[in-house]
């Protein structure tokens, strides 16, 4: 995703005194945990809101024992009051400046009717936790997994995910990475739309429901990350400018909308609110941590970044459990990787959409639109594995600039690898994954690559067992904006030559349609009808489980890898008192070859090589893996990934 053109400098920052319109102003028995939205209390629920744009603001409680509150005016904009009559599960909307119309509350903790509905009360605090020894996750031996909850499931829900997390355990796993929750309108949809960010759909289940499925996952071993939006609000549902404009920047815009105010007039109290956001799923969800998207449009030209200010609030909430932070960065760049101390932002990891593009050329051939710039070669693969980005400040010739900034000081662990995302699936058009595009033997050859690889792996719901279901984008809206939803993802998907034709676009999947959800629901059938790619999956994880010297790779230094043809490639894990592995892919033909003239290749001394793993196995579908080397030379089966360990001759 490009970011719009900002270059306009931004109004100064108005930062709010200690204790005027913060925490430290209201009486210490209301207690409240957040600054904004509800929150029961012993002596009722108290009701806190932003809105310097307003000079009244009313609470208006729903139902049979409606009634109607003004809230107090205190210094920089807010409104509260303690409520003694209201209970948790009331409804309730507020009334602004006497006006007819009233509006959900912008930080309600649900929204059983959706986001044009009233807020509802909830009280976290009955939830009986049982995950006090659980002591989260941290930057180092991970492996993600990308969930939609929608579509994980037939159901749906989230108690029909919870149904899956031992499967989930088995698989190999260690950290689910679920995509956004804050309710958004329609029936369906991606979540990066949404408009009620403390508000868990309605649509997968009730909070509570959200809490179950995160102490499940901690009782098998699973971390819970949560997927954030803090780039834009989306289109429809959206009331938070009715309680102030401050909301959205003048000086900045993205692709989605108007970008968030984090730096210009009144911009405290948005960055109030982010930062309660991302503590709110901390600290009442138990996540173990948010992934970020788009932070290339998350403008700030504040002394701290609200990404800096962010992390700090994480690790504080969180504490004494560890968090892990991942990033989407498509302007790639290092200072977000980098400690605070060191002027960077202090955030765990980034995905790595070079190692991505390239691996799809090496599978597809395909290098239209944003795969122009990479040629899938073994050289790219390799420093990819090697430093992470594979451009670092570079000419980058399909945005007609550079690219990136260095990086190489970065460890491995830094970079999330993967070969599938919700994007990238759904960019192919009609939703196709990886498998669909390539040959089976390439697809096992580069799944090795990036399960084995020192960074951090990523799957996508489904690939572990080669879903025959698309990934598609979906999203359910308002008929005059589904029209130019539908629109603007032709136009977008035109970027690719092949998309552009007529005839393509036609077969393009109505984001609208309810057929275009319900075609992404997972069949878990496949896990048996499709039992060698997952197979394939869970043995690649249990490897880099298991075996120490993969298990121990994620630091500088820890890898290393070189060219044997234009077609495959080495790379070489030290390590250290485990033993050297050595990972060799072939993307091509079989290769003979009477000597390996590099010294990456030569095993420990007194040694030689043996295959420890193969991907040409039969329980994976392949026809088996002779000796890769003899006294008589090397031999790479055609389209095979293999793993040599040392072993006395």
């Amino acid at each position: 995703m490009q970011p719009a053109s900002g270059d306009v400098a931004p109004k100064s920052a108005s930062p709010l005194p200690r204790g005027e319109g913060s925490l430290d102003a209201l009486p210490t028995a209301l207690a409240r945990r957040l600054p904004v939205g509800s929150e029961v209390t012993a002596n009722g629920v108290h009701f806190r809101v932003w809105s310097p744009a307003r000079k009244k603001v009313e609470l208006v409680i729903d139902g049979a024992n409606a009634t109607s509150i003004e809230l107090v005016a205190e210094a920089g904009g807010y409104f509260s009051a303690l409520a003694p009559s209201v209970r948790p599960g009331d409804r309730y909307r507020f009334r602004l400046d006497g006006e007819s119309s009233l509006f959900p509350d912008p930080a309600s903790r649900f929204q059983p009717e959706g986001p044009h509905g009233p807020s509802e009360v909830v009280d976290p605090t009955p939830f009986a936790w049982t995950d006090a020894a659980w002591p989260g996750v941290g930057r180092f031996g991970q492996a993600i997994y990308e969930m939609h909850i929608g579509t994980f499931t037939r159901e749906g829900t989230w108690a029909a995910a919870m149904r899956e997390l031992p499967e989930l355990a088995k698989l190999g796993v260690t950290v689910l990475e679920i995509m956004p929750l804050a309710d958004f309108p329609g029936q369906f949809g991606w979540g990066y739309d949404g408009v009620n960010w403390f508000a868990p759909t309605r649509l997968y289940g009730r909070p509570d429901d959200v809490r179950r499925f995160v102490d499940r996952a901690h009782a098998l071993g699973l971390g819970v990350i949560l997927d954030v939006v803090y780039n834009h609000f989306g289109p429809d549902g959206n009331y938070i400018t009715q309680f102030t404009k401050d909301y959205i920047s003048e000086q900045y815009a993205t692709e989605w909308g108007g970008a968030l105010n984090y730096d210009g007039e009144n911009s405290f109290g948005v960055r109030e609110f982010v930062i309660a956001n991302a503590r709110y799923w901390i600290e009442e969800f138990h996540c173990d941590g948010l992934r970020l998207d788009a932070t290339q449009t998350i403008f700030d030209a504040s002394p701290t970044h609200i990404l800096s200010e962010l992390v700090t609030a994480v690790h504080q909430a969180a504490a004494p459990r560890t968090t892990l932070i991942v990033a989407e960065n498509e302007s790639q760049q290092a200072k977000l990787c980098r400690p605070i101390g060191a002027g960077g932002y202090g955030i765990d990891a980034v995905w790595n959409d070079d190692y991505h593009h390239s691996a799809t050329v090496a599978l597809t051939g395909n290098t239209e639109a944003y795969y122009t710039d990479y040629c899938g070669s073994p050289r790219e693969l390799v420093s990819a594995i090697r430093w992470g980005y594979l451009y670092q400040g570079q000419l980058y010739a399909w945005q007609k600039k550079r690219r990136g900034t260095p990086a190489l000081d970065l460890d491995p662990a830094t970079f999330v690898l993967f070969l599938q995302n919700h994007d990238q699936v759904a960019n192919s058009g009609c939703g196709k994954r990886v498998h669909a595009l390539t040959s089976p033997g390439r697809c096992r050859a580069l799944t090795a690559l990036t399960l084995l690889a020192p960074g951090t792996p990523m799957l996508l719901q489904g690939q572990e067992f080669a879903a025959s279901t698309p990934f598609l984008y979906f999203a359910d809206h308002v008929p005059e904006l589904a029209h130019l939803v539908r629109e603007g993802r032709c136009q977008f998907l035109a970027q690719f030559p092949s998309l552009a034709l007529d005839q393509a676009q036609s077969c393009v999947p109505d984001p609208g349609r309810a057929s275009t959800f319900e075609s992404c629901k997972l069949d878990f059938s496949e896990r048996k009808t499709h039992a060698a790619s997952y197979a394939l999956h869970r043995d690649l994880l249990a490897l880099r489980r298991n075996d120490a010297a993969f298990r121990n790779a994620q630091g500088l230094g820890g890898v290393d890898g070189f060219v044997l043809n234009d077609q495959a490639f080495a790379i070489r894990i030290f390590g250290a008192d485990a033993g050297d592995r050595l990972l060799i892919v072939n993307l091509g033909r079989r290769v003979v070859l009477p000597s390996v003239s590099d010294p990456l290749f030569a095993p420990p001394e007194g040694t030689m090589w043996r295959t420890l793993w193969s991907s040409n196995d039969n329980a994976y579908g392949g026809d088996g893996t002779p000796a890769i080397e003899s006294d008589h030379g090397v031999t790479l089966p055609a389209e095979c990934a293999v793993v040599l360990s040392p072993a006395p001759p």
